[in-house]
């Protein structure tokens, strides 16, 4: 086993999410370990204090001991960000991240580890600028693709893209 990749789904849907199932094929193939952790019990109440929930168990469904990536797709992005700076990473793969949530009393944050961000150019939920402006400031891979928040139509291109990543860092 090469490792542990926490796999967190958007906030609209759920552990058998099109690209956390993606995702997961790949680390599969690769050696990895995926865990999709279900958040959906936190998302129902709506209550922006559900976003340290939801990082509190991203944290707790890690092992205490070994390599980990954090990766997830909108409100599963924003909340591994956060994970990644309570629990030593490898790396990060984030799509659709929402680099702020109006209301959250946190600031958004992430680990300075390898980073790669798959981001819409029509993404209606999450400004693309503020993507562009995070990715700049740390120096993190990011694409972007012709899609919306979604990313449906880069399923494909965001598993190969984490295909990518997880071969970056064999030894």
């Amino acid at each position: 086993m090469k490792g542990t990749i926490i796999l967190s789904h958007g906030l609209e849907s759920g552990p058998d999410a099109t690209k956390v199932t993606a995702l997961a094929k790949v680390a599969e193939e690769l050696g990895w370990v995926g865990i999709r952790p279900d958040y959906r019990d936190l998302d129902a109440s709506r209550d922006l204090q559900a976003i340290t929930a939801r990082t509190a168990r991203a944290v707790a469904a890690a092992p205490a001991s070994g390599r980990v990536i954090f990766a997830g797709s909108s409100m599963g992005a924003f909340i591994s960000g956060f994970a990644s700076t309570r629990r030593e990473c490898a790396a990060l793969f984030l799509m659709a991240l929402p680099v702020g949530i109006k209301g959250y009393a946190f600031d958004f944050t992430a680990a300075a580890v390898p980073t790669v961000l798959v981001h819409g150019w029509r993404d209606e939920l999450c400004p693309v600028k503020a993507v562009i402006d995070f990715a700049s400031a740390r120096g993190d891979t990011l694409h972007l693709v012709d899609d919306d928040h979604r990313l449906g139509a880069h399923v494909g291109f965001c598993a190969e893209a984490f295909r990518q990543l997880l071969l970056s860092l064999e030894d």
